[in-house]
C-alpha cells in the first residue's frame, strides 16, 4: 500500500526571516518522502525578507486550500502586523477546518490576531512576551517552552525552535525512528532539553563553576534507578543548592522536572519500539509503577500509554 504524502504549505509574510522560512522544507523534506512542502504568499507576489533580498514563490494563497498542514513563518518584530490585515485574513480563511496550523516564533501574533489561539495554550519568542500578553490576554501564553501542541494548533518559540516543532510533527505522525533519522540527516538534536528559559539572558555563573552536563549524561544512563537530587549533586561534586541553581541555569528546568521529562521520552521510545508491558516499561525508565507512568505520560502529551502505542502501531 502506497504511503500517503502529506502536503505542507508554508506562508511567507512581509519581513519573513529566511532561516525560519526554510525550516519546514529542510525538516519535512528529509522525512523519506512522507511530506510535500510548498511555499506561498498572500497574493502570489514576491515578499521582502528581513535581510537584504526578497523572495519569489511559485504559489498564491489558493494553495492553502489543499494543505494538510500550514506553517506560518516568522517575521521581524518591526514587521509584525497590527491586528489582522485583510489580505492575511483572506489567506487564512482558505485553510481547511481540519488542517494543522503551525506558527514559528513571531508568527504566533498572526494566529492570535485571527482568533485561532483564543483560550488555547501557546508560546512565542521570549523577547516578545510582554507585547503579546498586552495585545492578546485571552491566550494562555507560556514563554518558558520551545513549542506548544494544543489540538490542531502548534506554536513555537524563536528561530531554531521551528526545527523542534517540525521534528515533533514528524515524531507524532510517524514515530521516533523517522524523527531521529531526519534529525541525523539535518545534523540537529532530535530532542532538546529544557525550554526557552535557558536562552534568556542571565548573569554569568561565577568563575570556576562546574557544569552539570556530565551529570546529565550519567543520569541518562541510569534512568531505571531511583535517582534523587542528592545523588545528582553528589556526582557533580556540588552542594544541593549550588547544583540545583547551576542545573536550572543550564537546562531551564529543575533537576526533578528534567528527570521526569527524560523518563517520559524514554518511555515513548519503548512504547513505540517494543512489546513490553506498561509496568515493564515503567520499571525500565524509573517510574515506580505503571500508574505513575500513565500519570506522567498523560500530563506530558495528554494520552494513555495504550493509546499512544496504538496510534503508532496504526501509523505503521
Amino acid at each position: 500500500m502506497q504511503q500517503r504524502v502529506e502536503r505542507v504549505v508554508v506562508l511567507a509574510l512581509d519581513g519573513v526571516y529566511p532561516f525560519e522560512l526554510g525550516i519546514p522544507s529542510r525538516i519535512f523534506g528529509a522525512a523519506d518522502g512522507r511530506y510535500e512542502v510548498l511555499t506561498c504568499t498572500v497574493d502570489g507576489r514576491p515578499v521582502r525578507t528581513n535581510a537584504d533580498f526578497s523572495i519569489t514563490v511559485e504559489h498564491g494563497p489558493e494553495i492553502l486550500e489543499t494543505a494538510d498542514t500550514v506553517v506560518v513563518a516568522s517575521m521581524a518584530s518591526d514587521r509584525i502586523p497590527i491586528g489582522l490585515p485583510d489580505e492575511i485574513a483572506a489567506a487564512l480563511a482558505r485553510i481547511r477546518p481540519d488542517a494543522r496550523i503551525v506558527s514559528i516564533c513571531t508568527a504566533a501574533f498572526v494566529l492570535a490576531a485571527a482568533g485561532l489561539l483564543d483560550g488555547r495554550r501557546a508560546t512565542t519568542h521570549w523577547y516578545s512576551v510582554d507585547r503579546f500578553r498586552a495585545e492578546y490576554p485571552q491566550v494562555d501564553l507560556n514563554p518558558d517552552v520551545l513549542f506548544v501542541h494544543d489540538g490542531r494548533i502548534l506554536t513555537s518559540a524563536g528561530a531554531a525552535s521551528g526545527v523542534d516543532v517540525c521534528l515533533h510533527i514528524v515524531r507524532t505522525d510517524h514515530g521516533s525512528e523517522l524523527a531521529n533519522f531526519v534529525a541525523r540527516c539535518c545534523v540537529v538534536p532530535p530532542f532538546r532539553d529544557g525550554g526557552q528559559a535557558q536562552y534568556i539572558r542571565r548573569p554569568v555563573p561565577e568563575t570556576g563553576a562546574t557544569g552539570t552536563a556530565a551529570t546529565r549524561e550519567w543520569a541518562l544512563a541510569r534512568l531505571d534507578e531511583p535517582l534523587a537530587l542528592n545523588d545528582l549533586a553528589r556526582h557533580a561534586g556540588m552542594s544541593l543548592r549550588t547544583f540545583a541553581r547551576h542545573f536550572n541555569d543550564e537546562v531551564g528546568l529543575s533537576p526533578g522536572r528534567w528527570l521526569i521529562q527524560q523518563r517520559v521520552a524514554r518511555a515513548r521510545d519503548l512504547l513505540e519500539g517494543s512489546d513490553l508491558s506498561v509496568d515493564q516499561i515503567a520499571g525500565r525508565v524509573g517510574f515506580a509503577t505503571g500508574a505513575s507512568l500513565r500519570q506522567h505520560l498523560h500530563a506530558a502529551i495528554g494520552v494513555s500509554p495504550q493509546a499512544y502505542r496504538r496510534t503508532f502501531q496504526e501509523t505503521r
